[in-house]
């Protein structure tokens, strides 16, 4: 028993002495961690209260769809209107509001006296490309008449009345004109920012139309 507890006693001795005079030391703390960086000289520091505000920018709201309303149009006059927006291919999109609208002046050639004589005043205006008019044959002292456009102001019939004179018609005329007609307003809905520059590009073909947020 004392050889053994002798040989505990020495172990425990061993032991002790290469812990405390032989194993490898802790490696000792980086005093200078900055001299190894690259160009440590241009390593700075800033306390967090000289740092720039963060730039928070709102998200930019995205465009909403709406609805556009494009006319009016009498009935003779609203499907070259339509046919003008076919290369939209809008579908089930577009659709049509009709009212009646007071027409206060219209574009108009004089009545021509007979039935043959109106029809003859047509081929000439068709012979020029125009194609919307009509002949007025209800009694009256506009009787074999010939209509060009009806219109809620004099501007717009003026305005009319000189695409006219461009095209080569010379016997039309404005006057006031006390009607209540049918008129046809082209609707478009889901229209966003690029479809609606494509529909003002087109209402611009049709003078004296407009196009406008529908009710």
């Amino acid at each position: 028993m004392r050889l053994l507890f002798l040989i505990v006693v020495l172990a425990n001795v061993a032991f002790f002495a290469w812990t405390r005079y032989y194993s490898p030391s802790q490696a000792a703390p980086d005093g200078a961690p900055l001299a190894r960086q690259v160009d440590p000289e241009k390593l700075k520091i800033v306390p967090p209260r000289e740092l720039p505000p963060l730039s928070q920018k709102p998200a930019a709201a995205p465009s909403l769809a709406r609805c556009l309303e494009w006319g009016s149009f009498a009935l003779a006059d609203y499907p070259r209107a339509e046919k003008a927006l076919e290369p939209l291919a809008l579908g089930s999109r577009l659709g049509q509001r009709r009212t009646e609208e007071a027409a206060g002046w219209w574009v108009f050639i004089p009545p021509q006296g007979s039935r043959q004589a109106a029809l003859k005043k047509a081929g000439e205006l068709k012979a020029l490309d125009v194609e919307d008019y009509f002949i007025v044959q209800e009694e009256g002292e506009f009787r074999w008449a010939l209509s060009l456009g009806v219109f809620r102001s004099e501007e717009a019939a003026q305005a009319h009345l000189a695409a006219l004179r461009e095209q080569g018609v010379r016997s039309a005329q404005v006057g006031s004109r006390d009607a209540v007609v049918p008129k046809v307003w082209l609707q478009v809905k889901g229209v966003d920012a690029a479809l609606e520059s494509r529909l003002k590009e087109i209402a611009r073909q049709i003078e004296g139309s407009e196009l406008r947020s529908c009710p």
